[in-house]
């Protein structure tokens, strides 16, 4: 009992304390409700209490960043692990993309050229390089069965190849334009000169033959397919004269020419069936289409 200025004053009971504290609860919520002041309290006392927080948290804390560290380290390293593997598969598989580019591009652009001047045109694979010294000849896999036919031109994407010289069901041989055995009638593209292309044996070397020096001929000339004999149709590059050489004691010039098809590049030809065709000459199946 507690006494005051002479009077006793009792302690609430714990009913009376119970309504009391019910009935602050509910004015301090209706307060809160209504004016939103105990914003600032709230936050004042969420200060206050937040270090009482951290601490009281600090040991989950650490467990957990301890378990998070080693987790994480394994997986870390399982996924570099796992990225270092596709990085060399990717790179294995680009190195083949690329060349597949390549090809496709190669291809476009062949197609293109041939579908200027040739009315149908056949890919086909080369299998096959002529192990004799100075002779330039290739295999590829086309035949009969494909409509290949002896004396069939063949292209690039940059000019002559060649033409086929022998043919069996499968697979034919193209004698290439600097073979020592293989001659093609040319014009200048410059000046209209007509002359005849001969192979040397050398890979990158063509000759121009039985030209005086009163010739219409100078360096930097391109020289295309003139379309006599009926075996090229006209138009194709041949190459470009890469130097002309006027020996006086000598009745005709030496002329140099650089082939203007790749002929060490590459894994297909070209072989195209034009219209000046010989009449004997086999079509290309139907059933086979030229276009690949």
């Amino acid at each position: 009992m507690i006494t005051v200025f002479g009077y006793p004053l009792r302690s609430p009971s714990p009913f009376a304390r119970l309504v009391l504290l019910a009935a602050l609860s509910a004015l301090l919520m209706v307060l809160d409700h209504r004016g939103h002041y105990l914003d600032r309290l709230r936050s004042t006392t969420m200060v206050i209490i937040r270090p009482i927080y951290a601490v009281a948290g600090l040991p989950a804390g650490v467990i957990e960043a301890v378990g998070d560290f080693f987790t994480t380290s394994r997986t870390l390293r399982h996924e570099v692990a796992t990225l270092r593997d596709e990085t060399r598969e990717l790179k294995a598989r680009q190195l083949s993309y690329d060349a597949l580019q390549s090809e496709n591009d190669r291809l476009r652009q062949r197609l293109a050229s041939a579908a200027r001047v040739a009315t149908r045109l056949m890919a086909a694979d080369l299998i096959e390089v002529a192990a004799e010294p100075y002779a330039r000849k290739i295999v590829v896999a086309r035949g009969s069965r494909q409509g290949i036919f002896v004396g069939q031109p063949a292209i690039d994407a940059h000019g002559v190849l060649g033409q086929v010289t022998q043919v069996a069901a499968d697979v034919s041989r193209i004698t290439l334009i600097t073979d020592p055995g293989h001659a093609i009638p040319v014009l200048n593209n410059r000046s209209g000169l007509r002359a005849i292309v001969f192979g040397t044996g050398d890979p990158d070397t063509l000759q121009v033959r039985y030209q005086t020096a009163s010739a219409d001929i100078k360096p930097g000339d391109l020289l295309v397919t003139s379309g006599l004999g009926g075996t090229f149709p006209p138009g194709y590059p041949v190459g470009v004269v890469h130097k002309i050489i006027h020996d006086p004691n000598e009745a005709f010039l030496y002329i140099h020419v650089r082939p203007a098809a790749k002929l060490n590049h590459g894994k297909q030809a070209i072989l195209i069936w034009s219209t000046r065709a010989p009449l004997n000459a086999p079509n290309p199946p139907e059933h086979g289409p030229a276009r690949k």
